[in-house]
Formats: C-alpha cells, sequence, structure tokens
C-alpha cells in the first residue's frame, strides 16, 4: 500500500467528470487500499479516485465514528464504486463540511438528510440502501468529487472567495516557516 499525493484547489483535475468503473479488479482494489491509506494519513473520512489523480467513480468513506461517546474511532471502512444516488429527501440539513482538497478550511453547506443510494463495494457486490446522518453527507459530499463539484461550489461566490483567500494566506505562510 502506498499514499498517494491529494489534488488540492486549484488543479484543473479536480473538475474533471470522472469515468465508470468498467470492472471490480486486483488493479482497482490496490487503488482502493492505497486510497484508504491516504485518506487515514491525511487525516481524513472520505476520499475520492479523483483527489488523488484518477478519474474513476470510486470512493471510500470510513466515519470513524466511536462505539461510546469519548470512547475510541472505529474503523468501518466502506467502498463505493460507480455510486449514485437514486432518491434524496425534501429535507435539508446544515453541516459543517471540509475537505481533504480544500485544507482546513471549513464552511456550512446544506444537503439532503437522506439518500437512497446503489453502488458496488470492493468485491463488485451490488448495493441499494436508504441512508442518513453523517454517512449521507459524506456521500454526497465525495459524489460531488466524481462530477467536478467541490463542497465550496455550494457557497455564496463571497464565501467561497473569502475562503480561497484564507487558504491562500494559509499556504503563504506555510511556505515562508518551510523555508
Amino acid at each position: 500500500m502506498a499514499i498517494l499525493p491529494i489534488v488540492e484547489v486549484p488543479d484543473p483535475r479536480l473538475r474533471q467528470i470522472s469515468q465508470p468503473v468498467e470492472g471490480v479488479d486486483d488493479d482497482l482494489r490496490r487503488l482502493i487500499d492505497d486510497m484508504f491509506e491516504t485518506m487515514y494519513a491525511a487525516p481524513g473520512i472520505g476520499l475520492a479516485a479523483i483527489q488523488v489523480g484518477v478519474p474513476k467513480r470510486v470512493l471510500v468513506i470510513d466515519l470513524q465514528e466511536p462505539e461510546e461517546e469519548g470512547g475510541d474511532p472505529v474503523r468501518d471502512p466502506r467502498v463505493f464504486v460507480n455510486p449514485e444516488i437514486v432518491a434524496e429527501s425534501d429535507n435539508e440539513v446544515p453541516y459543517n463540511e471540509g475537505c481533504l482538497s480544500v485544507p482546513d478550511q471549513y464552511a456550512e453547506v446544506d444537503r439532503p438528510d437522506r439518500i437512497r443510494a446503489r453502488w458496488l463495494d470492493r468485491d463488485g457486490v451490488a448495493h441499494d440502501e436508504e441512508i442518513d446522518g453523517l454517512l449521507a453527507v459524506c456521500l454526497q459530499h465525495e459524489m460531488d468529487h466524481l462530477n467536478g463539484i467541490l463542497f465550496i461550489d455550494h457557497l455564496s461566490r463571497l464565501k467561497r472567495e473569502m475562503l480561497l483567500k484564507k487558504l491562500t494566506k494559509q499556504r503563504r505562510e506555510q511556505g515562508k516557516r518551510a523555508a
């Protein structure tokens, strides 16, 4: 397994529409394993293949939620190959989102609180499930990546520009410290 470089804004690859996966094979499973290793190292809870420069409709999620409040995070890795949302609730909820491709920046985004999704897992087994809570938010966020959409695209132009200016300033300061 390998930790892959994460593509960050303003890299144009993040705007690519990812291509469907033709079949689940060992090469894809190797990519999935590398994506999990990359996501855990970042650290994050979701990662789309395009975020590591691979324009395939694959994403990984692990919410790493503790079994009990204050407990240790429990890994529950989930793989979504060729995911699609087939239904969503009319009720939207705000969630403070962040993204490994827009490092250390967060903003509130409204998304449907409940979705019905279909996908293949790492073994090519088909799933059709109703999903809610943080998993629904995370799946929608990562699926946006597959369509060339970033969470900042859901913000007003003013909020998006402010967030990107903060990111530019942060990168400048990190560059000074590294020099």
